[in-house]
């Protein structure tokens, strides 16, 4: 007999259970987690093989250069070209989510995926905006994935400096009013990163700081942008930047905001591009960004509305550490809550189909994957805001869509070889947890069918 707690451990910290997989994880589930959380990981093969996000940008300045030269051309030369632009940016997302989601269906390490997911919805960089498309699979790759066991800070900066971070939250034409580029151009300061990062990324919208907070911290980012700048601007601009990929991090003075700053009462010199490091770094550690992180993560592995003492322990983690992810995660797994029956946290429709794929255990094509997704109104990386997907069970339990996960319940039900029993189906996957109602109705279904389809689209298994 498998135990609830192997239940709670492969649904609630990892992605939903393949079949045979309860029994090995009921021997030591507490040691199923932290073996996964204790040693690096190994890089999904799928996603180690897409390119890197500078040698993307490079594509994508080789695009917009076709594009400037053909300004003196038909509007329907120039129309073509902008529809292959856009297809090929489709193409590269395409790509990257089909990657993402395959991996974390087929995953061996399920608990570092729900991780990466965790904090790539933390950091959220979206598809809604068409500069930033081709490299969302680039920033999940590069900046979470090394990350969500490492220091907190280090996610932050990597964060902050990448292409798609710096296109999607419009920092790369930021330019400060009394820079060089500010004194001759017709741009100036873009506050969007600065207020994401105080309001979503460290302090949380009531951590204590105000709109000149905001505005300090926006003059320390200018300068942040990419090497793919260097295509839009005029020669003599161009002379005055680093040589990089279309997809590197840069820092152009020539957009940089002189003086000092001062950010949350502290005085910052001028430093260049050093501002807005020691700037992050000190956000990273803030006793704001502690209780902030540790409400979202015990939103996230407890409950909609997580108990205070849970989130107190976890910041103080957090805090005693310097932003350590990998003790603060060892920590979560240490708090009583987290082992609590029922199962209180609604699956999103990311980790419905994830756990519907991972359960069935059949080939799922991969244009099935995202049209899921996608009907089910959660796209990968395409959050509708910088605040990423909501966390809570309002958000996912309309009528129409629990209709929805119903119809794919029955759908999946009839892919699964006829081999398969339903009961044992029913033990393999919700067993531990399934209440006497929903064992009934399958013993009693009309059909083999009929019955898996039932134990899929079963309370039991829309919880994690």
């Amino acid at each position: 007999m498998t135990s609830i707690q192997a239940s709670i451990a492969a649904s609630r910290f990892g992605l939903g259970v393949r079949p045979g997989e309860l029994d090995g994880i009921a021997r030591d589930h507490r040691g199923w987690i932290l073996s996964q959380i204790q040693q690096p990981a190994a890089v999904p093969r799928q996603i180690a093989a897409m390119p890197s996000s500078a040698q993307l940008g490079n594509t994508v300045v080789e695009m917009l250069t076709r594009g400037r030269r053909m300004r003196g051309m038909s509007e329907d030369v120039r129309r073509t070209n902008r529809q292959q632009m856009t297809r090929n940016a489709l193409q590269m997302y395409r790509n990257e989510a089909i990657a993402r989601t395959q991996s974390a269906i087929q995953t061996t390490t399920p608990v570092y995926e729900r991780l990466v997911h965790f904090w790539s919805n933390h950091f959220t960089v979206s598809a809604s905006k068409n500069e930033a498309r081709p490299f969302l699979g680039g920033f999940e790759r590069e900046v979470i994935r090394p990350n969500v066991l490492g220091k907190f800070g280090d996610m932050l900066l990597a964060s902050t400096r990448h292409v798609a971070m710096l296109l999607y939250l419009d920092q790369a034409q930021s330019i400060g009013p009394n820079s060089i580029a500010g004194r001759f151009g017709d741009r100036g300061l873009n506050e969007n990163l600065a207020r994401e990062i105080l309001e979503l990324h460290t302090l949380g919208v009531d951590g204590g700081y105000g709109q000149d907070d905001v505005l300090a911290l926006s003059k320390m980012l200018t300068g942040w942008t990419v090497g793919g700048i260097r295509a839009v601007l005029p020669e003599r601009a161009q002379s005055r930047l680093p040589e990089a990929n279309g997809g590197d991090f840069i820092f152009a003075e020539l957009f940089h905001e002189p003086g000092a700053k001062t950010l949350l009462g502290k005085s910052f010199p001028e430093a260049g591009e050093g501002e807005a490091r020691a700037a992050l770094a000190m956000l990273a550690t803030h006793p704001s960004t502690a209780r902030f992180i540790a409400t979202k993560l015990a939103r996230h592995f407890i409950a909609d509305d997580p108990p205070q003492r849970a989130i107190d322990q976890l910041a103080a983690v957090f805090l005693n550490t310097g932003g350590d992810l990998r003790a603060v995660t060892m920590a979560l797994v240490d708090l009583p809550e987290v082992w609590a029956d029922p199962l209180p946290k609604v699956r999103s429709p990311n980790d419905f189909v994830i756990a519907l794929a991972r359960a069935a255990n059949v080939p799922v094509p991969d244009q099935d994957l995202l049209k899921g997704m996608r009907d089910f109104g959660q796209p990968v990386w395409s959050a509708p805001s910088p605040a990423g997907w909501p966390d809570t069970a309002q958000a996912w339990l309309a009528p129409e869509s629990l209709m929805r996960r119903v119809d794919a319940a029955r759908s999946v039900a009839q892919a699964i070889p006829n081999s398969i029993e339903p009961m044992a189906f029913l033990e393999d996957t919700i067993g531990p947890v399934a209440n006497a109602d929903t064992a009934i109705w399958t013993a009693r279904a009309p059909d083999r069918v009929e019955a898996i389809g039932l134990v899929l689209a079963s309370p039991e298994f829309q919880r994690r």
